[in-house]
């Protein structure tokens, strides 16, 4: 297969770490390697954000941001998934900032450090980004979860990133209580069906966009 021996390093939040799972091998990282042959690593960590927090969190491990941690991925990656931004939404207290902001400490900032720190950590390979999915409760932020998946695809527009836009296109809608409660039964980590669904979508797109690249 296409991506059989594929190196993919997936850096992400609770959804890539398996939060909502039964099981390691039901996360939607380990059944993209399964069905593909892919060497997929997971560097998932639970309730991190993109951007830099002000005040520290009661839990150090969310504040280890993406922009902190992405050099510490292996660097012999074939392809880098980036999944996150649901948690600056959430909890996080950065604020959104401005497009010429150059630093970790607003999420326009931080957006700009990740994906060029990326290219310039793995010069020549994709870097694809992930929008968040749907989560219940979401109209009740300020500012709203929609509104950080408008400036991820802008930003990534400016690097010239491949974006596949889950929050438009997943069939993981959470404003259906049916859907809820059969994938997503806490509104935002999907289980070990929702995963199969995330597996299959994320797979499709990577083996259409490394066969093309």
């Amino acid at each position: 297969m296409l991506l059989q021996g594929k190196k993919l390093n997936f850096i992400g939040d609770s959804i890539t770490e398996g939060v909502g799972v039964e099981r390691e091998e039901n996360r939607y990282v380990d059944r993209i390697a399964a069905a593909t042959g892919a060497i997929c690593r997971n560097y998932g960590i639970s309730g991190t954000r993109i951007a830099r927090q002000k005040t520290p969190s009661d839990e150090p491990r969310f504040d280890l941001d993406f922009c902190a941690r992405y050099e510490e991925m292996d660097a012999d990656a074939d392809a880098v998934i980036v999944f996150g931004g649901t948690n600056d939404c959430g909890h996080g207290d950065a604020p959104l900032g401005s497009r010429g902001d150059r630093t970790a400490d607003t999420f326009y900032g931080a957006l700009h450090v990740l994906y060029s720190g990326l290219q310039a950590r793995y010069p020549g390979k994709p870097i694809v980004v992930l929008t968040p999915l749907p989560r219940s409760g979401e109209r009740d932020f300020d500012p709203p979860l929609s509104l950080y998946v408008q400036i991820i695809r802008e930003v990534a527009a400016e690097f010239g990133l491949p974006v596949l836009d889950l929050y438009a296109t997943s069939p993981l809608r959470t404003e259906d209580p049916a859907i809820v409660e059969a994938y997503v039964p806490d509104g935002l980590h999907p289980n070990d069906a929702g995963h199969r669904y995330l597996a299959e979508q994320i797979g499709e797109y990577l083996y259409n966009l490394l066969e093309n690249s």
